[in-house]
């Protein structure tokens, strides 16, 4: 999944998800582990959306950003 957005407004998302979803970025990365396995972060991204409840712009940014950060730990 490429993201649809800029860079910007990524990060806007990101900073607003705590505030939006009442959990910060580090419980919705544990959930996303802890979560099924996808082939693909859109698959990600739409059940983060049906299985708790997030927009689409947020569910898209968490799923990104939580593969971002996985690959640049190397996993």
């Amino acid at each position: 999944m490429s993201l649809n957005h800029s860079p910007e407004t990524h990060q806007n998302l990101l900073e607003r998800i705590p505030t939006a979803t009442g959990r910060d970025l580090g419980e919705w990365f544990s959930a996303i582990d802890e979560g099924p396995s996808f082939l693909r972060l859109d698959e990600q991204a739409n059940w983060l959306r049906d299985e708790h409840g997030l927009t689409h712009g947020y569910a898209a940014a968490l799923a990104h950003e939580h593969h971002r950060r996985r690959c640049a730990r190397g996993q």
